[in-house]
């Protein structure tokens, strides 16, 4: 090798890892070594005044790059230094590896690579991506270990991202120094796999075994795992630590291999950037250790403007085509995606040349598809396909089907061949830009975007039978419909909307064109009957993903089927994450004229509001026709929102319509929603519309001021306010002021619940409220607030002087067996109307039991008890027992679950069971009672003065027993098993 005049930075690296007495060794062993291989040694007098970097350079321009390192490394075991022997081989393999990966991520590229405009967007990293992924492994948290999250929508480019990653590490420009070896894992081709382990992961992208796995996880810190698609594999990350790994060499399924990886039971000390769709980013937060959460936008805007001016020719129709694709908001998402936007801009450009209306191709992204699809397969001239490209188009629409339901996304000759595709047709696929090549070896295909694959897979139910189809695993049309809507298959992102969405007529009409015949025409009353059916099902667990309803009806485009199928709508819950949703939503909901109940999620602030005209903006006219139809709907009596971040305009749109008194919401209800800004006018709603009886503020945090504007307009003689739920708020003492002034005013609120906020310090003062004359309260819910025994006379003063309270809720705060010995002094006088008393989890012992048995046996009007989670135990039953069959008591429904019971009370219950008049329903559930002890309870259920209607009982305690309660006992209806 030439010598060079540039000094070898690595050898100089190592050379500083040499002591002083090291180094003076180097240089008397370089003298001799030189020597005894013939080289032309390097003047004495020049060595021996060389710093490291000046060797270095001597060594490098003297001999030459490579056989100075040589050279070196020959000479450090010499110095008892092999250990720089084995870094650098360490380092060789590293480097071997990263050549491995670019030379194999480039060739991917290429592959893509018809879709690249000269001076647009190539596989390099962009300035601002480039430090914003620098910037994420950057410590948050000491000594902790790094977890990024990139949320991404579906299909929107989160695999060509990341292979821009790896392709900047593999070159040296990011996370040269972090990290020496960088894993991609593609959850979609994992979970193929049955059984792995992570270091058969690891295995699968690495060229040899020259540095062996135990070397590379010895430094797992320098260790990058890139986990893509995670949605793929439904990782839900709950499995229970027993069936974790905490070996990388044990095997397990895909699904407890990566779990172990990402819960950091195997390889703690590595680094994980994961892409991932947002449906539920939460989930995964919360079972993530200190995860670093980022939105990935990898095409902005801007960037699809300057490919659609490159892309034609004309700048003029370059704009006016990118203004009809800017108006639809669905298809200007999917050009998000470079590979999209060229597909868009070939079939927009091919459309003006055929004298088209862009206009009409615009309106639905199905139509811009099918506008691409009938280009590829009709020849120049010709008004359409011939015979030999309609059955091609219909076999590649056959191997579509077949990969959507046996989620492949790669297909090898067999598959090909299985549906219709000959060895002499690849070729034609490849030209027409449908397929690609996997690989350069191999005949392997896939389609250029896993979005056409859909396309085509939805064209295939209008085109054939799946009766007729030579795969099995293809179902029909009533297997396919309930799979999309209800996200059975987190790939099936755009199926069904393309499936309808080729259900309008202007595509109807092409799909003649291009094929002479197809089914769409008899095919959609029965789609629109299977749908109906799915939207009419009450079980949450089984209904349907309403954004995914919004988005099909959108592209059909038709306000008959829209009405038709949405008329019966009675409830809804979608969350609004991206533009397209709002765009979906206001179109669907102006349909949905039955509709109950309404659950909404805006976890972003809107962008416009920040704008000089933020009313004109797009997005804020849509959240307006969304909320528009809190007043043109007279049924509508819920409404919730959710998860939200709520701006000043958005909620100004949103109180402009719940306080029309045309609104007939009665019940609205808020969870973690942050308000940014000032909340009066959201106030202000409950003094305007008569309608509204309840309010619900779930952790939502409310500070001082607003819990003022609040209570005034609770103080309003118009507020029609009964029920206030504020749990979670973050409200304390200073609060309870506010509230006890509005209590004392108030002549219509029955319901309060303050449940998880610090009010011990404010009892007293909310208690003298409660005790007016004038106070209507009924309910009373303070569960979670760090009360104790403290409290609790003053708690007692307001059962003896509040008649109207009927309900008192004190569970999880630890009163103990003296806090509830004062309030049963209050409960045994005859003046306490109090129905239902709740004290779960109290820190209740047998001897607070005896002081509630003596409530029992004197009270006539207590109807309710529930004291489950307190270590009542045995002996606390018993105390009960003998009060529930006094003939004063008169206790409907008993709850003591968890309580530490074991069998030996099961007669006690029993007794109680077959001899009470007055209870109804008994909760045994969580105990240990044993298979006797709940066939004994059984046993009493059967007897003849018995008039028990529920008794719940643990499957867990029964064992075995359960086949034999259910085949014998003579009451099924009255035992619940849980």
């Amino acid at each position: 090798m030439a010598a060079s005049s540039i000094p070898d930075f690595r050898l100089t690296c190592f050379l500083d890892e040499l002591k002083k007495n090291e180094f003076l060794q180097f240089k008397q062993q370089l003298k001799q070594e030189t020597v005894q291989r013939g080289l032309q040694p390097i003047p004495w007098a020049q060595v021996k005044k060389a710093k490291r970097q000046d060797l270095a350079s001597l060594m490098t321009q003297r001999y030459g790059e490579q056989p100075a390192w040589d050279l070196a490394l020959c000479i450090f075991p010499k110095i008892h230094r092999k250990d720089l022997c084995d870094k650098a081989s360490r380092e060789s393999a590293a480097n071997a590896y990263r050549a491995h990966i670019q030379k194999k991520l480039i060739s991917m590229w290429s592959r893509g690579a018809f879709t690249a405009i000269p001076g647009c967007f190539d596989q390099t990293l962009t300035r601002e991506e480039h430090e914003s992924l620098e910037e994420y492994f950057t410590p948050r948290v000491p000594r902790r270990p790094h977890t990024v999250v990139l949320r991404a929508l579906p299909r929107m480019g989160k695999t060509r991202f990341l292979m821009k990653v790896m392709l900047a590490w593999s070159d040296g420009t990011l996370y040269r120094d972090k990290f020496s070896f960088i894993f991609y894992l593609c959850c979609r081709e994992l979970k193929q796999l049955r059984v792995t382990s992570l270091a058969g992961l690891m295995s699968r992208e690495r060229p040899d075994d020259s540095v062996p796995l135990a070397d590379i996880v010895a430094q797992p810190e320098r260790i990058l795992f890139i986990i893509d698609s995670l949605e793929e594999l439904q990782c839900t990350l709950t499995e229970p630590e027993s069936e974790l790994c905490r070996d990388w060499r044990e095997e397990r399924s895909v699904k407890t291999v990566l779990s172990s990886l990402l819960r950091r039971r195997i390889l703690p000390e590595s680094a994980l950037l994961l892409a991932a769709m947002p449906m539920r980013p939460e989930a995964l937060e919360s079972k993530l250790d200190h995860p670093n959460m980022q939105d990935l936008k990898c095409f902005q805007d801007s960037h699809v403007k300057q490919y659609f001016c490159c892309s034609f020719e004309d700048r003029g129709r370059a704009l006016a085509a990118f203004s009809l694709v800017r108006n639809n908001e669905h298809l200007f998402t999917m050009c998000h995606v470079p590979l999209l936007c060229w597909m868009v801009c070939t079939s927009l450009k091919q459309e003006m040349e055929r004298g088209r209306d862009l206009a009409a191709t615009c309106c639905r992204s199905t139509s811009v598809f099918l506008s691409f699809m009938f280009q590829a397969f009709t020849p120049k001239g010709a008004p359409h396909p011939s015979q030999q490209g309609q059955g091609l188009l219909k076999a590649l629409c056959s191997l579509a089907a077949e990969g959507m339901w046996t989620d492949t996304w790669v297909f090898g000759e067999e598959e090909l061949r299985r549906n219709g595709i000959a060895d002499t047709d690849t070729p034609t696929l490849l030209d027409l830009r449908l397929l690609r090549k996997y690989s350069e070896s191999g005949s392997s295909c896939s389609f250029i975007h896993m979005c056409m694959q859909e396309f085509c897979a939805a064209m295939y139910y209008l085109l054939d039978s799946p009766r007729d189809h030579p795969s099995r695993a293809v179902r029909p049309i009533e297997a396919l419909l309930p799979t999309y809507f209800r996200k059975d298959r987190a790939s099936w992102v755009f199926l069904g909307c393309f499936l309808f969405g080729l259900l309008h007529e202007s595509e109807q009409q092409r799909l003649d064109a291009l094929l002479g015949m197809q089914r769409s025409r008899e095919l959609a009353p029965q789609l629109l009957g299977c749908l109906r059916s799915l939207v009419e099902i009450k079980d949450p667990e089984d209904q349907v993903e309403f954004l995914l309803l919004f988005y099909a009806l959108f592209e059909v485009q038709s306000d008959a089927f829209a009405s038709h199928l949405m008329s019966s709508l009675r409830e809804a819950h979608f969350p609004l994450r991206e533009r397209p949703d709002l765009a979906v939503a206001a179109y669907c909901l102006k349909y949905c004229s039955s509709l109950r109940e309404l659950t909404v999620s805006v976890p972003e602030i809107f962008p416009e509001e920040r704008g000089p005209d933020p009313m004109s903006s797009r997005t804020l006219l849509w959240w307006r026709q969304i909320c528009s139809v809190l007043t043109a709907n007279e049924h509508l009596q819920k409404l919730r929102v959710v998860d939200s971040v709520l701006g000043k305009w958005t909620l100004l749109i949103l109180c402009c319509e719940l306080r029309q008194s045309t609104c007939p919401v009665q019940r609205l209800k808020t969870r973690k929603v942050c308000f940014s800004c000032e909340t009066g006018i959201f106030f202000e709603v409950f003094t305007s519309n008569p309608n509204l009886q309840h309010l619900s503020m779930t952790s939502t945090r409310l500070p001082h001021d607003e819990v003022l504007l609040l209570c005034r307009a609770l103080s309003n003689p118009v507020c029609n306010l009964q029920e206030l739920l504020l749990k979670d708020s973050g409200l304390s003492a200073a609060e309870c002021t506010a509230l006890a002034s509005m209590l004392a005013t108030n002549r219509k609120l029955t319901l309060l619940d303050l449940s998880d906020n610090k009010l011990a310090e404010g009892v007293s003062t909310l208690c003298a409220a409660l005790r007016h004359p004038d106070c209507t309260l009924q309910t009373l819910v303070m569960a979670g607030c760090q009360i104790c025994e403290h409290c609790c006379p003053h708690l007692s003063e307001v059962l003896l002087s509040n008649a109207n309270l009927s309900h008192l809720d004190l569970s999880r705060n630890a009163l103990m067996d003296e806090g509830v010995a004062q309030l049963c002094e209050a409960l045994r006088q005859p003046t306490c109307s109090l129905q239902t008393l709740c004290l779960q989890r109290c820190d209740i012992t047998p001897r607070g039991c005896r002081d509630l048995a003596s409530v029992l046996a004197s009270n006539l009007n207590l109807r309710i008890l529930k004291i489950g989670g307190n270590n009542i135990g045995d002996a606390g039953v018993r105390l009960l027992s003998k009060a529930l069959l006094h003939p004063h008591c008169g206790l409907k429904e008993l709850s003591l679950d968890s309580c530490q019971l074991t069998r030996a009370c099961c007669e006690d219950l029993a007794s109680v069971i077959a001899h009470s008049q007055s209870l109804h329903e008994l909760d045994v559930t969580r105990n240990a009672l044993s298979p006797g002890g709940v066939m004994l309870l059984c046993e009493a259920v059967r007897g003849p003065k018995c008039v028990l209607h529920k008794l719940r009982v643990s499957k867990t305690a029964l064992g075995s027993s359960w086949q034999v309660l259910k085949a014998e006992t003579m009451s099924p209806g009255v035992i619940s098993v849980d």
